[in-house]
Order: structure tokens, then sequence, then C-alpha cells
């Protein structure tokens, strides 16, 4: 019987971490689960999850556990699968994986259906569903671990309205025609969702080798309003200073030190060139259905 190893990054530890990992131990005799305890521990638990001949590798937290376990298997010919235990799963939206029953959540995976999707890159680091330079990244890399633990989801909301008082920087993104768009903060996506239910990458798709950018053009208290409100609604590519286009390739340049950030976690600073690697990540979810065809 081949084992599946599942990293673990419990949000919570002691007690509650304890009973987490016994839940998804309970979950198939094939699991061992690995249980990571700083940053970077999910990465290199995944490369040595290679180099020992796993063939199933499963990240189990949020959406940055999924980014380093994707970098640590790197393009290895391994399978991997998620189980949405974090603050954040957007991947795990994005994929149609359960993130309310992690049984129904560990049946996508043993079913075993594999779908193929693109790996999109960052300078040379992998990401699966966002990257942001500018505002996105700054109100991340100001969030800090402390003030996310004492106020919540209401520590992001702070921090952007901190981050949108100050003058933005000029960011320029060369797209892989030659196109610069200019811009204030720029989102970078794989697939269609940010920050939870929101569509902000309308013609998004994981598997069609192509890269969503939305380039915001401003980024006042009032402007941001503006922008939220078109993304709530769906038509924030209609209005005139934004920009949505798609590519296969993009680098984003910067007027001074401005931080990306890479599926919620901090990878550096511009300028980054966004692209893809050449192989496809193999990935255990649930078969996607053709929701047109349904409604036929």
């Amino acid at each position: 019987m081949n084992k599946i190893l599942v990293i673990l990054n419990p949000a919570a530890r002691g007690e509650r971490a304890r009973s987490l990992r016994q839940t998804i131990q309970g979950l198939s005799s094939r699991i061992v689960v690995r249980e990571t305890h700083k940053p970077g521990d999910a990465e290199a638990l995944a490369e040595r999850a290679v180099q020992q001949g796993f063939a199933t590798v499963v990240a189990a937290g949020g959406d940055g556990t999924v980014n380093e376990v994707v970098n640590g298997i790197g393009q290895a010919d391994v399978t991997f699968g998620v189980l949405p235990v974090g603050t954040m799963n957007v991947f795990a939206l994005e994929l149609g994986v359960d993130g309310q029953n992690l049984k129904r959540a560990w049946a996508a995976i043993e079913r075993g259906h594999v779908r193929e999707i693109d790996l999109p890159m960052a300078n040379e680091e992998y990401f699966v569903q966002l990257a942001g330079v500018g505002l996105d990244a700054e109100v991340v890399r100001q969030t800090t671990p402390d003030f996310k633990k004492a106020l919540g989801p209401v520590s992001y909301v702070l921090s952007l309205a901190q981050v949108a008082a100050r003058k933005p920087p000029k960011l320029v993104a060369t797209d892989a025609s030659g196109r610069r768009h200019e811009g204030s903060f720029v989102l970078v996506g794989n697939g269609r969702y940010y920050g939870g239910p929101l569509v902000l990458f309308r013609d998004a798709k994981l598997d069609d080798g192509l890269l969503d950018v939305v380039v915001f053009k401003n980024q006042s208290h009032w402007d941001l309003m503006r922008y939220v409100q078109a993304v709530v609604f769906g038509n924030h590519h209609e209005l005139p200073d934004v920009e949505y286009f798609q590519t296969k390739r993009v680098r984003v340049e910067a007027d001074r030190d401005v931080p990306v950030e890479l599926d919620g976690e901090i990878a550096g600073f511009a300028p980054f060139t966004f692209g893809f690697a050449q192989r496809k990540l193999r990935v255990l979810a649930p078969a996607r259905v053709d929701k047109r065809k349904r409604r036929s």
C-alpha cells in the first residue's frame, strides 16, 4: 500500500494541534503526517519527501502552506493534494476541494482524479494562485503574526488603511508582446479567485497557459473603495483606471523598493518576472463539472 505524506501546518498549537493531527491521521491508514513548526519547514519537508520517494504529497494548511509545499516539490514527478485547514484556503476553493469537511476533502484525494494545471513562476519561485506587487504585498508585509493573532481579519483592514494613505509607487507591467501597462499596484493570477470567493480574474483558467493580470492605476482610500465595490459586483474590468489582460509572461518594475507576495507570503522586491514552469503540476482534485452543459 502506497503511503501518502501529509505536511501539516496547524493554525493552533497545543491540544488543538494534537486533535487536528489525530483527525487527519484517522482519515486513512495510508497517511504519514509530518508537522511544521516554523516558516520554511513545509518546503523542506516536501523536498525530503521527494528524495524519499513519496509519490503523493498533501499540504494540510492554508495557501501559505500550499505555496511552500509546491516549492519543495518543484518540478518533480509527484502528485500534489490539498487539505484546507488554514486561515486562507483560496487555492482549495479554486480546485473545488471541500473546505468545510475534511472527510470529503480526503475523499477527493483517495479517488485519485488528477488534474494537470499550470505551474506559475515568479523569478525562480513557484506560486499557484496569486502574486501581488505593491499595495497587496505591502499589506501582507505590514500585518505581523502578532497583529493577526490579536485582531484577526481586522488586522488586514487596518494595515490597508495605513498603506493607502501613503504616496503610491509607479509600477510598469510589460507583457509578452512588449506592451507597457502603468499603475500603482498589480495583481497576477493563475486562478479566478482573490482573498476568498471574490472573482478578480474573470477569464482565468488553471490550465490555459496564460497569466491574468489586473493593473490598478490609483491607490487613494476613495479609489480603493471604488475598486472593492466593483470587484464585488464583478465589473471592475470596466473601470477606466483598471487594466485587465492575459499574457504568457509579464515583468513588473517599480520606481522604488516595492514588495512582492506569492500566495500570501512575501517573496522579495520588484522587479519580478512572472511566467510558467515547463512542467505542469499534477493535482488531486474533484472532477470538474461543465456548468454550461449542466444547465442546458
